[in-house]
């Protein structure tokens, strides 16, 4: 297997088209179909149904196509950040992050450090904690914000705030009559995790605090992003546990709810490579500081 094979695949799945696909990559639609039949044979699994018209992923292809986006990102990301080490180019600062970051503190963060530093191009990657981890260590981001610890010698990881869970539920749920809802009610109904991979991750966390309780709830579904985990509450799929900030995603079908026990929370970590002593660093931690100081 190739970087092309992927760079094609990764065309046709987000095409759905072999003729359009084609036609952006410059090669013709029969070459195309051949290099896409030969990784099929390679993995030993069809990844598109070419019976659907539209064109169609298959189950393996959809699983197949999250992870090449990542590995095409991590490549183009890699090959930047080697130009610009070999030019002697390094105005660059990367940071990784978990979406449900995005809802508290991290924004004004990010607001103050791009004003200390307005040359300074500033890189924003959706990882989840593992994978920053990696990209600290492959110097791909220069800090990351997750929601595990990572057991890595090589790297620093702060807890910056214990973000109280609250229950996201459908509105008109009868669950909605309750000012607070028990974890005992809320492992009676079908819940909804968060990512369904990699793991360890968040959906961890969240299974961790029913095992607590000797509590095993019924998970209805897992999906891969918090966004998608909202519009499957709101359809009345089943309900999830979210950070507290996430109240900020304000929608009309979806009410948030306080957990009736004590001490239900999620932190949040900033991870960091131990050896980087760099100013751009040092800057970056003393506005998180100053904004932890000031909750």
């Amino acid at each position: 297997m190739e970087l092309r094979h992927l760079r094609y695949f990764e065309a046709v799945a987000s095409e759905l088209s072999f003729s359009r696909a084609a036609e952006r990559l410059h090669i013709a639609q029969s070459a195309l179909s051949r290099q896409i039949r030969q990784l099929e044979d390679e993995l030993g699994a069809q990844l598109l149904d070419r019976r659907a018209r539209p064109l169609q992923l298959t189950a393996a292809g959809r699983y197949f196509f999250e992870q090449v986006v990542q590995l095409l990102e991590r490549a183009r990301s890699a090959c930047e950040l080697t130009r610009r080490i070999s030019e002697g180019e390094r105005d660059w600062f990367g940071i990784g992050f978990v979406p449900s970051t995005l809802y508290g503190l991290l924004p004004n963060v990010v607001r103050k450090f791009r004003a200390g530093y307005p040359a300074l191009e500033i890189s924003l990657s959706e990882l989840t904690s593992i994978q920053q981890g990696d990209a600290l260590k492959a110097r791909r981001i220069d800090v990351g914000f997750g929601r595990l610890l990572l057991n890595d010698s090589q790297l620093g990881c702060e807890v910056i705030l214990e973000e109280r869970l609250v229950v996201a539920v459908p509105t008109g749920h009868p669950l909605l009559s309750e000012r607070r809802i028990s974890l005992l009610n809320i492992a009676l109904e079908p819940l909804l995790l968060y990512p369904a991979r990699p793991r360890p991750s968040y959906a961890d966390v969240v299974l961790a605090i029913f095992r607590r309780y000797n509590l095993q709830p019924k998970i209805a579904l897992e999906a891969n992003e918090l966004h998608t985990v909202i519009g499957l509450v709101a359809a009345g799929v089943g309900i999830a546990l979210v950070p507290e900030s996430v109240r900020r995603l304000h929608r009309e079908d979806v009410v948030y709810r306080p957990i009736l026990e004590q001490g239900i929370v999620s932190p949040v970590i900033m991870n960091f490579r131990l050896d980087d002593a760099s100013k751009h660093l040092t800057y970056f931690r003393s506005l998180i500081k100053e904004k932890k100081d000031l909750r």
